[in-house]
């Protein structure tokens, strides 16, 4: 499982994905419907000179119509995840989709990497100890680098430097703590992307179910379909909806999860410098 996440390049994902999302955003934007809005404005004028007769038809079919649509009470009733579907389309629903699995799978990556047994173990510092105290240090040695864990390797980084000094071996162990702790971060970044881009995404599709709906009143005459005009609000408001869902648990977990790293860190250091405050003495006689 290590093995896994380490080979998970979030960066590669994300930047595939934001362009995955820019292509289909662009398509949909693109993709507006004059057809049905221009035969919508023609139908009134095939009538041609006969507009009193079809006239004198509608008037007299609209009641029987009215009394049908009283007597079915009002139509079909359409669900709400079929209203959702058809107020974002395919291409906002697989952008959100995308989105969403790339955050659970960065949320459980983040989990699995920042849980104490992989920064802070607490069984690593009483076997540590222990062979220090039996002054087993080669064994304290392999088995601090052997360890899968932050701690691990920072205590292996100091043996290391040891025999070149006290502070020599406190240095050592700072750079590696700080480069476990940039790798964690980095990690944790990604979540904070999402939390950034989703928002965006909805904007994205504010923007185009209004310029949808302000399309339909400009080219609709003085009476455009409300029907019409409610698809393109539908996309911008639910376009908005959904970006915010994403966004706000995204940005919640973040920094939850970067608190808990930051706090975890803090142990490494304190245990870390604890555990090798016995050997200050190492290079000071020389």
């Amino acid at each position: 499982m290590n093995q896994i996440v380490k080979h998970i390049r979030p960066k590669w994902m994300l930047i595939g994905l934001a362009a995955f999302a820019l292509l289909l955003g662009v398509g949909a934007a693109v993709d507006l419907d004059f057809t049905e809005q221009i035969v919508a404005q023609d139908l009134p004028a095939e009538g041609g000179g006969d507009g009193a007769a079809p006239a004198a038809e509608n008037n007299a079919e609209a009641p029987a119509e009215n009394d049908g649509g009283n007597q079915g009470g009002g139509g079909e009733k359409t669900s709400m995840l079929s209203w959702v579907y058809e107020a974002l389309g395919p291409g906002y629903m697989i952008v959100f989709l995308a989105i969403s699995f790339t955050l659970v799978a960065l949320f459980v990556m983040n989990v699995i990497t920042s849980a104490r047994s992989k920064v802070c173990p607490v069984e690593l510092v009483d076997d540590f100890e222990e062979m220090l105290n039996n002054k087993q240090y080669q064994d304290a040695y392999e088995m601090a680098k052997e360890h899968e864990s932050v701690l691990g390797a920072v205590l292996s980084a100091g043996l290391a430097k040891l025999s070149s000094g006290y502070e020599q071996a406190l240095e050592a162990m700072q750079e590696i703590g700080e480069e476990e702790n940039m790798k964690l971060e980095h990690r944790l970044s990604y979540m904070a992307l999402i939390g950034t881009l989703s928002p965006m995404v909805g904007l994205f599709g504010t923007v185009h179910g209004m310029i949808a709906s302000f399309q339909t009143i400009a080219t609709g005459g003085s009476t455009p379909e409300a029907s019409e005009l409610a698809n393109g609000i539908s996309t911008a408001l639910f376009t908005t909806l959904i970006g915010l869902a994403i966004a706000i648990p995204a940005i919640a977990a973040y920094n939850i999860m970067r608190n808990r790293v930051a706090r975890l860190m803090l142990e490494v250091g304190i245990l870390s410098e604890n555990l090798m405050s016995r050997f200050q003495g190492v290079g000071q006689k020389k």
